[in-house]
């Protein structure tokens, strides 16, 4: 499918599939996309909630990395050790990163490790800084079968709209199982049906506000003798 890069509009780059009009990134500002779903939302809440000296964050959607890399700034910040795994069907190509301008805009730490993040191997634990280690996983998200491994799930695929078989109960159940107790998933999807595929397999859903640019996205926590 023929993909270009594109400008969004805190001036941050994404990539557009031209195929199925749809983007890597909001086109309402793919870093404050990414800061408001999944640090503000996501690792400010597992913070909040429980204080912890480190967490193990799994992103469903790798894709340009960006994600990584505002948690690796994050954690540098915060004094977090994260253990971080990025699942992706279909790599982002390296002439794609190149055209992406994350590190103009994130600063010197971020310019320092993006690069680095692109080029660790697949399928490999790779320390990054002592505070943030990477594993990049090649592989379908219906491949998944962690139990019980992560304190936060980015998910970030493709919208449903143009794939419908990465937002099901079936889906959901592998991110509900992956999860720690009290875990939380995040996501920047806030349609009826996903919310309804959460509820399904025994999450806890809230409805929160948007990033720039889109009214609400989910939030669903993996709660234990709570009544709901």
């Amino acid at each position: 499918m023929k993909r270009h890069i594109i400008t969004t509009a805190d001036g941050s780059k994404t990539i557009q599939i031209n195929d199925w009009d749809e983007q890597y990134h909001s086109i309402h500002g793919a870093i404050q996309e990414a800061n408001h779903v999944f640090i503000k939302t996501g690792f400010d809440k597992v913070v909040a909630n429980s204080n912890p000296s480190d967490l193990a964050i799994l992103e469903i959607g790798f894709g340009t990395g960006l994600n990584a890399i505002i948690t690796l700034l994050k954690a540098e910040k915060e004094g977090i050790k994260v253990d971080y795994v990025g699942v992706e069907a279909y790599p982002v190509l390296a002439s794609e990163i190149s055209q992406l301008n994350y590190t103009e805009l994130l600063g010197a730490l971020a310019e320092a490790h993006y690069k680095v993040i692109h080029e660790t191997p697949w399928e490999a634990k790779s320390v990054i800084t002592p505070l943030f280690s990477l594993t990049k996983q090649e592989k379908k998200f219906q491949e998944i079968s962690d139990v019980n491994q992560f304190n936060l799930i980015y998910f970030d695929a493709f919208g449903a709209r143009v794939q419908p078989e990465l937002w099901t109960e079936g889906i959901f159940k592998k991110m509900y199982e992956a999860l720690k107790p009290n875990g939380i998933l995040v996501t920047y999807s806030a349609k009826g049906s996903v919310r309804r595929a959460m509820q399904a397999v025994g999450f806890f859903v809230e409805r929160l506000p948007g990033p720039p640019g889109k009214r609400e996205m989910l939030r669903a926590t993996k709660i234990f003798n709570v009544t709901q």
